[in-house]
Protein backbone atom coordinates (compact mmCIF):
# COMPACT_ATOMS: atom_id res chain seq x y z
CA UNK A 1 0.00 0.00 0.00
CA UNK A 2 1.36 3.79 -0.84
CA UNK A 3 0.74 6.63 1.27
CA UNK A 4 0.03 10.02 0.38
CA UNK A 5 -0.56 12.61 2.72
CA UNK A 6 -0.79 10.12 5.53
CA UNK A 7 -3.79 8.52 3.91
CA UNK A 8 -3.73 4.76 3.00
CA UNK A 9 -4.34 4.86 -0.96
CA UNK A 10 -4.68 1.29 -2.56
CA UNK A 11 -2.26 0.23 -5.37
CA UNK A 12 -2.60 -2.14 -7.89
CA UNK A 13 -1.96 -5.62 -7.43
CA UNK A 14 0.38 -7.23 -9.81
CA UNK A 15 -0.26 -10.63 -9.85
CA UNK A 16 -4.04 -10.34 -11.70
CA UNK A 17 -6.19 -13.22 -11.33
CA UNK A 18 -4.93 -13.69 -7.85
CA UNK A 19 -6.01 -10.32 -7.04
CA UNK A 20 -9.01 -10.71 -8.86
CA UNK A 21 -10.35 -13.70 -7.56
CA UNK A 22 -9.21 -12.60 -4.18
CA UNK A 23 -11.05 -9.28 -4.85
CA UNK A 24 -14.09 -10.57 -6.42
CA UNK A 25 -14.58 -13.75 -4.27
CA UNK A 26 -14.76 -10.40 -1.25
CA UNK A 27 -17.72 -8.91 -3.29
CA UNK A 28 -19.26 -11.88 -3.71
CA UNK A 29 -19.39 -12.16 0.01
CA UNK A 30 -19.80 -8.35 1.14
CA UNK A 31 -23.33 -8.62 -1.67
CA UNK A 32 -24.11 -11.63 -0.34
CA UNK A 33 -24.11 -10.18 3.47
CA UNK A 34 -25.29 -6.76 2.61
CA UNK A 35 -28.16 -8.09 -0.04
CA UNK A 36 -29.47 -11.13 2.40
CA UNK A 37 -30.05 -8.10 5.53
CA UNK A 38 -31.65 -5.86 2.62
CA UNK A 39 -33.92 -8.37 1.98
CA UNK A 40 -34.29 -9.27 5.16
CA UNK A 41 -36.44 -6.30 5.64
CA UNK A 42 -38.98 -8.19 3.49
CA UNK A 43 -39.78 -10.62 5.97
CA UNK A 44 -41.32 -7.40 7.63
CA UNK A 45 -43.84 -7.97 4.69
CA UNK A 46 -45.85 -10.42 7.00
CA UNK A 47 -46.81 -7.58 9.51
CA UNK A 48 -48.09 -5.50 7.24
CA UNK A 49 -50.50 -5.10 4.66
CA UNK A 50 -50.48 -6.22 1.17
CA UNK A 51 -51.30 -2.86 0.02
CA UNK A 52 -48.47 -1.74 2.23
CA UNK A 53 -45.70 -3.61 1.04
CA UNK A 54 -47.25 -2.85 -2.43
CA UNK A 55 -46.04 0.64 -1.76
CA UNK A 56 -42.64 -0.27 -0.42
CA UNK A 57 -42.18 -2.45 -3.77
CA UNK A 58 -42.57 0.42 -5.99
CA UNK A 59 -41.43 3.48 -4.21
CA UNK A 60 -38.14 0.89 -4.28
CA UNK A 61 -38.32 0.84 -7.63
CA UNK A 62 -38.73 4.81 -7.86
CA UNK A 63 -35.32 4.69 -6.41
CA UNK A 64 -33.85 1.99 -8.66
CA UNK A 65 -34.56 3.54 -12.06
CA UNK A 66 -32.01 6.36 -10.92
CA UNK A 67 -29.38 6.09 -12.95
CA UNK A 68 -26.96 5.13 -10.06
CA UNK A 69 -25.52 1.88 -12.27
CA UNK A 70 -24.11 4.65 -14.77
CA UNK A 71 -23.57 7.25 -12.22
CA UNK A 72 -20.83 4.51 -10.33
CA UNK A 73 -19.55 3.47 -13.65
CA UNK A 74 -18.54 6.94 -14.73
CA UNK A 75 -17.06 7.43 -11.44
CA UNK A 76 -15.24 4.07 -11.68
CA UNK A 77 -14.03 4.87 -15.11
CA UNK A 78 -12.81 8.51 -14.66
CA UNK A 79 -11.33 7.36 -11.35
CA UNK A 80 -9.27 4.27 -12.66
CA UNK A 81 -8.59 6.77 -15.89
CA UNK A 82 -7.17 9.33 -13.74
CA UNK A 83 -5.33 7.27 -11.45
CA UNK A 84 -3.65 5.38 -14.30
CA UNK A 85 -2.67 9.19 -16.06
CA UNK A 86 -1.67 10.63 -13.00
CA UNK A 87 -4.38 13.26 -13.17
CA UNK A 88 -5.55 13.44 -9.34
CA UNK A 89 -6.76 17.07 -9.43
CA UNK A 90 -8.79 16.70 -12.10
CA UNK A 91 -10.28 14.18 -10.74
CA UNK A 92 -10.62 15.84 -7.17
CA UNK A 93 -12.84 18.92 -9.65
CA UNK A 94 -14.72 16.22 -11.61
CA UNK A 95 -15.97 14.48 -7.86
CA UNK A 96 -16.54 18.34 -6.77
CA UNK A 97 -18.78 19.39 -9.46
CA UNK A 98 -20.31 16.24 -9.06
CA UNK A 99 -21.44 16.31 -6.00
CA UNK A 100 -22.54 19.85 -6.14
CA UNK A 101 -25.09 19.60 -8.66
CA UNK A 102 -26.58 16.84 -7.09
CA UNK A 103 -28.33 19.33 -4.91
CA UNK A 104 -30.04 21.87 -7.44
CA UNK A 105 -31.01 18.56 -9.14
CA UNK A 106 -32.55 17.20 -6.11
CA UNK A 107 -33.98 20.07 -5.44
CA UNK A 108 -35.63 20.72 -8.38
CA UNK A 109 -37.45 17.01 -8.78
CA UNK A 110 -38.43 16.89 -5.02
CA UNK A 111 -40.70 20.46 -5.63
CA UNK A 112 -41.93 18.64 -8.69
CA UNK A 113 -42.95 15.73 -6.50
CA UNK A 114 -44.07 17.49 -3.95
CA UNK A 115 -46.45 19.34 -6.44
CA UNK A 116 -48.34 16.37 -7.81
CA UNK A 117 -47.87 14.39 -4.71
CA UNK A 118 -51.96 14.02 -4.69
CA UNK A 119 -51.58 12.45 -8.09
CA UNK A 120 -48.76 10.40 -7.50
CA UNK A 121 -50.29 9.14 -4.17
CA UNK A 122 -53.67 8.39 -5.92
CA UNK A 123 -51.66 6.89 -9.20
CA UNK A 124 -49.64 4.48 -7.21
CA UNK A 125 -52.29 3.52 -5.09
CA UNK A 126 -50.05 4.23 -1.74
CA UNK A 127 -51.47 3.91 1.61
CA UNK A 128 -50.79 7.72 2.28
CA UNK A 129 -47.94 10.51 1.41
CA UNK A 130 -45.35 9.46 4.40
CA UNK A 131 -44.13 7.31 2.17
CA UNK A 132 -43.86 9.24 -0.65
CA UNK A 133 -41.40 11.99 1.78
CA UNK A 134 -39.33 9.72 3.18
CA UNK A 135 -38.25 8.57 -0.29
CA UNK A 136 -37.48 12.10 -1.20
CA UNK A 137 -33.88 12.24 1.29
CA UNK A 138 -33.41 8.41 -0.13
CA UNK A 139 -33.05 9.74 -3.57
CA UNK A 140 -30.33 12.13 -2.48
CA UNK A 141 -28.40 9.61 -0.81
CA UNK A 142 -28.62 6.98 -3.04
CA UNK A 143 -27.11 9.75 -5.59
CA UNK A 144 -24.29 10.36 -3.57
CA UNK A 145 -24.08 6.84 -2.97
CA UNK A 146 -22.85 5.40 -6.40
CA UNK A 147 -20.81 8.98 -6.87
CA UNK A 148 -18.38 7.89 -4.11
CA UNK A 149 -19.03 3.74 -4.83
CA UNK A 150 -17.88 4.77 -8.15
CA UNK A 151 -14.39 6.34 -7.29
CA UNK A 152 -13.73 3.47 -4.82
CA UNK A 153 -14.30 0.98 -7.66
CA UNK A 154 -12.02 2.89 -9.98
CA UNK A 155 -9.59 3.01 -7.03
CA UNK A 156 -9.69 -0.81 -6.71
CA UNK A 157 -10.42 -0.02 -2.86
CA UNK A 158 -12.83 -3.27 -2.89
CA UNK A 159 -12.23 -3.91 0.76
CA UNK A 160 -14.49 -0.82 1.88
CA UNK A 161 -16.43 -1.16 -1.19
CA UNK A 162 -17.52 -4.35 0.44
CA UNK A 163 -18.16 -3.49 3.83
CA UNK A 164 -19.71 0.03 2.90
CA UNK A 165 -22.36 -2.49 1.24
CA UNK A 166 -22.30 -4.98 4.64
CA UNK A 167 -23.18 -1.69 7.17
CA UNK A 168 -25.62 -0.46 4.85
CA UNK A 169 -27.68 -3.29 4.80
CA UNK A 170 -27.41 -3.63 8.47
CA UNK A 171 -28.40 -0.14 8.81
CA UNK A 172 -31.24 -0.62 6.78
CA UNK A 173 -32.26 -3.74 8.63
CA UNK A 174 -32.30 -2.84 11.78
CA UNK A 175 -33.72 0.35 11.53
CA UNK A 176 -36.75 -1.06 9.40
CA UNK A 177 -37.23 -3.45 11.88
CA UNK A 178 -37.40 -0.95 14.65
CA UNK A 179 -39.77 1.34 12.87
CA UNK A 180 -42.16 -1.26 11.40
CA UNK A 181 -42.69 -3.74 14.62
CA UNK A 182 -42.22 -0.40 17.14
CA UNK A 183 -44.11 2.04 15.83
CA UNK A 184 -45.85 0.03 13.05
CA UNK A 185 -45.10 2.73 10.20
CA UNK A 186 -45.62 0.23 7.47
CA UNK A 187 -44.22 0.73 3.93
CA UNK A 188 -42.60 4.29 5.16
CA UNK A 189 -40.80 2.81 8.29
CA UNK A 190 -39.45 0.14 5.66
CA UNK A 191 -38.47 2.50 3.50
CA UNK A 192 -36.96 5.13 6.42
CA UNK A 193 -35.19 2.09 6.96
CA UNK A 194 -33.24 1.75 3.28
CA UNK A 195 -33.14 6.19 4.00
CA UNK A 196 -30.60 5.41 6.69
CA UNK A 197 -28.95 2.11 5.59
CA UNK A 198 -27.99 4.21 2.09
CA UNK A 199 -27.14 7.42 4.06
CA UNK A 200 -24.91 4.88 6.20
CA UNK A 201 -22.83 3.16 3.17
CA UNK A 202 -23.07 6.83 1.32
CA UNK A 203 -21.06 8.02 4.61
CA UNK A 204 -18.67 4.97 4.82
CA UNK A 205 -17.38 5.64 0.43
CA UNK A 206 -17.37 9.67 1.02
CA UNK A 207 -14.86 9.25 4.22
CA UNK A 208 -13.18 6.49 2.10
CA UNK A 209 -12.52 8.51 -1.22
CA UNK A 210 -11.86 11.96 1.10
CA UNK A 211 -8.02 12.07 -0.10
CA UNK A 212 -9.49 12.42 -3.60
CA UNK A 213 -11.86 14.94 -3.37
CA UNK A 214 -9.72 17.36 -1.02
CA UNK A 215 -6.93 17.57 -3.51
CA UNK A 216 -6.91 20.89 -4.96
CA UNK A 217 -9.03 21.06 -7.85
CA UNK A 218 -7.38 21.59 -11.05
CA UNK A 219 -8.98 22.40 -14.12
CA UNK A 220 -10.01 19.44 -16.46
CA UNK A 221 -11.02 19.22 -20.40
CA UNK A 222 -14.94 19.06 -20.06
CA UNK A 223 -15.53 17.98 -23.87
CA UNK A 224 -13.21 15.24 -23.43
CA UNK A 225 -14.79 14.30 -20.17
CA UNK A 226 -18.12 14.62 -22.00
CA UNK A 227 -17.28 12.23 -25.00
CA UNK A 228 -16.36 9.62 -22.58
CA UNK A 229 -18.80 9.83 -20.13
CA UNK A 230 -22.06 10.20 -21.91
CA UNK A 231 -21.78 6.97 -23.81
CA UNK A 232 -21.06 5.71 -20.06
CA UNK A 233 -24.40 7.13 -18.94
CA UNK A 234 -26.58 5.89 -22.19
CA UNK A 235 -24.88 2.49 -22.05
CA UNK A 236 -25.51 1.74 -18.49
CA UNK A 237 -28.49 3.54 -18.33
CA UNK A 238 -30.19 1.14 -20.91
CA UNK A 239 -28.82 -1.42 -18.48
CA UNK A 240 -30.46 -0.46 -15.64
CA UNK A 241 -34.08 0.51 -17.65
CA UNK A 242 -33.97 -3.23 -18.57
CA UNK A 243 -33.20 -3.88 -14.64
CA UNK A 244 -36.00 -2.13 -12.82
CA UNK A 245 -38.90 -0.20 -15.28
CA UNK A 246 -41.10 -3.90 -15.60
CA UNK A 247 -42.18 -2.86 -12.18
CA UNK A 248 -43.31 0.63 -12.56
CA UNK A 249 -44.86 -0.50 -16.07
CA UNK A 250 -46.81 -3.02 -14.47
CA UNK A 251 -48.09 -0.98 -11.17
CA UNK A 252 -50.31 0.90 -13.63
CA UNK A 253 -51.56 -2.07 -14.83
CA UNK A 254 -52.59 -4.04 -11.60
CA UNK A 255 -54.16 -3.78 -7.95
CA UNK A 256 -51.34 -3.42 -4.86
CA UNK A 257 -53.12 -7.15 -4.00
CA UNK A 258 -51.55 -8.90 -7.33
CA UNK A 259 -48.30 -7.07 -7.59
CA UNK A 260 -47.43 -7.69 -4.11
CA UNK A 261 -46.43 -11.26 -5.15
CA UNK A 262 -44.75 -9.54 -7.82
CA UNK A 263 -42.38 -7.42 -6.04
CA UNK A 264 -41.54 -10.96 -4.05
CA UNK A 265 -40.74 -12.82 -6.94
CA UNK A 266 -38.07 -9.60 -8.18
CA UNK A 267 -36.40 -9.49 -4.94
CA UNK A 268 -35.57 -13.02 -5.08
CA UNK A 269 -34.54 -13.03 -8.66
CA UNK A 270 -32.59 -9.95 -8.51
CA UNK A 271 -30.75 -11.66 -5.28
CA UNK A 272 -28.98 -13.37 -8.32
CA UNK A 273 -27.05 -10.96 -9.43
CA UNK A 274 -25.84 -10.11 -5.96
CA UNK A 275 -23.70 -13.35 -6.56
CA UNK A 276 -22.58 -12.34 -10.54
CA UNK A 277 -22.27 -8.39 -10.65
CA UNK A 278 -19.05 -8.30 -8.22
CA UNK A 279 -17.54 -9.81 -11.50
CA UNK A 280 -17.56 -7.49 -13.50
CA UNK A 281 -17.42 -5.03 -10.92
CA UNK A 282 -13.75 -5.97 -10.30
CA UNK A 283 -13.17 -6.27 -13.80
CA UNK A 284 -14.24 -3.24 -15.47
CA UNK A 285 -11.53 -0.81 -13.42
CA UNK A 286 -8.27 -3.34 -14.60
CA UNK A 287 -9.59 -3.13 -17.93
CA UNK A 288 -10.05 0.70 -17.91
CA UNK A 289 -6.41 0.85 -16.34
CA UNK A 290 -5.18 -1.42 -18.57
CA UNK A 291 -6.08 0.29 -21.77
CA UNK A 292 -4.76 3.83 -20.59
CA UNK A 293 -1.41 2.11 -20.32
CA UNK A 294 -2.24 0.18 -23.58
CA UNK A 295 -1.61 -2.95 -21.67
CA UNK A 296 -3.27 -6.57 -22.51
CA UNK A 297 -5.83 -8.18 -20.13
CA UNK A 298 -7.81 -11.40 -20.67
CA UNK A 299 -10.28 -11.41 -17.93
CA UNK A 300 -13.21 -10.69 -20.01
CA UNK A 301 -13.67 -14.74 -20.98
CA UNK A 302 -12.96 -15.56 -17.74
CA UNK A 303 -15.50 -13.66 -15.96
CA UNK A 304 -18.23 -14.47 -18.83
CA UNK A 305 -17.69 -18.13 -17.71
CA UNK A 306 -17.70 -17.25 -14.27
CA UNK A 307 -20.90 -15.37 -14.64
CA UNK A 308 -22.98 -18.30 -16.65
CA UNK A 309 -22.21 -20.81 -14.14
CA UNK A 310 -23.35 -18.99 -11.13
CA UNK A 311 -26.14 -17.29 -13.27
CA UNK A 312 -27.39 -20.49 -14.47
CA UNK A 313 -26.35 -22.64 -11.10
CA UNK A 314 -28.21 -19.41 -8.95
CA UNK A 315 -31.58 -19.37 -11.28
CA UNK A 316 -31.67 -23.37 -11.37
CA UNK A 317 -31.51 -23.06 -7.64
CA UNK A 318 -34.19 -20.70 -7.36
CA UNK A 319 -36.11 -22.74 -9.00
CA UNK A 320 -36.11 -25.71 -6.47
CA UNK A 321 -35.64 -23.85 -3.50
CA UNK A 322 -37.38 -20.82 -4.25
CA UNK A 323 -40.95 -22.35 -3.17
CA UNK A 324 -39.79 -23.02 0.00
CA UNK A 325 -38.04 -19.59 0.63
CA UNK A 326 -41.36 -17.88 -0.18
CA UNK A 327 -43.19 -19.72 2.62
CA UNK A 328 -40.85 -18.75 4.97
CA UNK A 329 -40.72 -14.70 3.96
CA UNK A 330 -44.28 -14.20 2.71
CA UNK A 331 -47.90 -14.12 3.65
CA UNK A 332 -49.22 -17.18 2.62
CA UNK A 333 -51.97 -15.23 1.05
CA UNK A 334 -49.47 -14.87 -2.08
CA UNK A 335 -47.34 -18.07 -1.96
CA UNK A 336 -48.96 -19.38 -4.82
CA UNK A 337 -48.40 -16.65 -6.99
CA UNK A 338 -44.94 -15.56 -5.92
CA UNK A 339 -43.71 -19.50 -6.73
CA UNK A 340 -45.52 -19.32 -10.18
CA UNK A 341 -43.74 -16.06 -11.29
CA UNK A 342 -40.10 -17.14 -10.25
CA UNK A 343 -39.58 -19.13 -13.36
CA UNK A 344 -40.10 -16.49 -15.25
CA UNK A 345 -38.25 -14.12 -13.42
CA UNK A 346 -35.44 -16.13 -12.73
CA UNK A 347 -34.89 -16.82 -16.01
CA UNK A 348 -35.02 -13.52 -17.43
CA UNK A 349 -32.12 -12.30 -15.46
CA UNK A 350 -29.77 -14.85 -16.53
CA UNK A 351 -29.30 -13.09 -20.31
CA UNK A 352 -29.27 -9.53 -18.20
CA UNK A 353 -26.22 -10.86 -16.31
CA UNK A 354 -24.52 -12.26 -19.08
CA UNK A 355 -25.29 -8.95 -20.89
CA UNK A 356 -23.71 -6.99 -17.93
CA UNK A 357 -20.69 -8.69 -18.15
CA UNK A 358 -20.28 -7.45 -21.65
CA UNK A 359 -21.45 -4.27 -21.49
CA UNK A 360 -18.65 -3.42 -18.60
CA UNK A 361 -16.01 -4.69 -21.29
CA UNK A 362 -16.71 -3.00 -24.20
CA UNK A 363 -17.26 0.18 -22.39
CA UNK A 364 -14.49 -0.21 -20.30
CA UNK A 365 -12.49 -0.44 -23.66
CA UNK A 366 -13.79 2.51 -24.93
CA UNK A 367 -15.91 0.36 -27.80
CA UNK A 368 -18.99 2.68 -27.64
CA UNK A 369 -20.57 1.74 -31.23
CA UNK A 370 -22.79 -0.46 -29.20
CA UNK A 371 -24.39 2.21 -27.11
CA UNK A 372 -26.68 3.01 -30.28
CA UNK A 373 -27.78 -0.28 -30.72
CA UNK A 374 -28.61 -0.83 -26.82
CA UNK A 375 -30.56 2.54 -26.22
CA UNK A 376 -32.68 1.59 -29.17
CA UNK A 377 -33.75 -1.71 -27.68
CA UNK A 378 -34.20 0.33 -24.22
CA UNK A 379 -36.57 2.06 -25.93
CA UNK A 380 -38.09 0.01 -28.35
CA UNK A 381 -38.92 -2.53 -24.37
CA UNK A 382 -40.38 0.94 -23.03
CA UNK A 383 -42.52 1.03 -25.94
CA UNK A 384 -43.43 -2.97 -26.12
CA UNK A 385 -44.34 -3.63 -22.62
CA UNK A 386 -47.29 -1.21 -21.80
CA UNK A 387 -48.50 -2.47 -25.73
CA UNK A 388 -48.38 -6.23 -23.96
CA UNK A 389 -49.76 -5.20 -21.17
CA UNK A 390 -52.59 -3.62 -23.03
CA UNK A 391 -53.46 -6.71 -25.25
CA UNK A 392 -52.88 -9.47 -22.73
CA UNK A 393 -54.75 -7.46 -19.64
CA UNK A 394 -54.35 -9.40 -15.83
CA UNK A 395 -51.66 -11.64 -16.69
CA UNK A 396 -48.30 -11.10 -14.79
CA UNK A 397 -46.15 -13.40 -16.82
CA UNK A 398 -46.53 -11.60 -19.96
CA UNK A 399 -43.95 -8.69 -18.49
CA UNK A 400 -41.55 -11.17 -17.42
CA UNK A 401 -41.75 -13.15 -21.24
CA UNK A 402 -41.20 -9.79 -22.69
CA UNK A 403 -38.60 -8.99 -19.72
CA UNK A 404 -36.66 -12.20 -21.03
CA UNK A 405 -37.19 -11.27 -24.31
CA UNK A 406 -35.88 -8.34 -24.52
CA UNK A 407 -32.80 -9.13 -22.16
CA UNK A 408 -31.80 -12.37 -24.66
CA UNK A 409 -32.04 -9.65 -27.68
CA UNK A 410 -29.73 -7.08 -25.27
CA UNK A 411 -27.16 -10.32 -24.80
CA UNK A 412 -26.96 -10.84 -28.59
CA UNK A 413 -26.51 -7.52 -29.64
CA UNK A 414 -23.56 -7.16 -26.98
CA UNK A 415 -22.18 -10.62 -27.85
CA UNK A 416 -21.76 -9.44 -30.89
CA UNK A 417 -20.04 -6.70 -30.32
CA UNK A 418 -17.77 -8.50 -27.87
CA UNK A 419 -17.15 -11.34 -30.34
CA UNK A 420 -18.04 -10.91 -33.59
CA UNK A 421 -18.03 -7.11 -34.34
CA UNK A 422 -13.95 -6.07 -33.57
CA UNK A 423 -14.82 -2.56 -34.08
CA UNK A 424 -11.85 -0.28 -32.68
CA UNK A 425 -12.53 2.07 -29.47
CA UNK A 426 -13.94 5.57 -30.49
CA UNK A 427 -13.26 7.65 -27.56
CA UNK A 428 -11.85 6.18 -24.54
CA UNK A 429 -8.89 6.47 -22.39
CA UNK A 430 -5.83 4.58 -24.83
Amino acid sequence: MATENSVTIPTIDHKPHAAFFRQSGWLMIANIAGGAMTWGVHFLSKSIPESEYAAFGTLLMVVACLPTMPLQMVFAQQSALALATGRRGQLSGLIRLAWLWTFPVWALGTLVVLFFQRQIVAGWHLPSALGLWVTLPLLLASLWLPLFGGVLQGRQDFFWLGWSTIFGGMGRFAAAAVLVLALGLGAAGMMAGALIGVSLAAAIAIWRARDLWRVRPEKFDGRGVAGEVLPLLFGFGACQFMFTADTMFAKAYFTPEEMAPYVAAGTLSRALLWLVLPLAAVMFPKIVHAAAKSEKSNLFNLVVLGTAILAVGGALGLWLVGPVMVKIVYKTSYVAATTALLPWYAGAMVPLALANVMVNDLLARGRFTVVPFMVALALAYGFTLPWMLNHFPGRLEVVLQTLGVFNLLLFAICGWFAWGNKSPKNIGPG
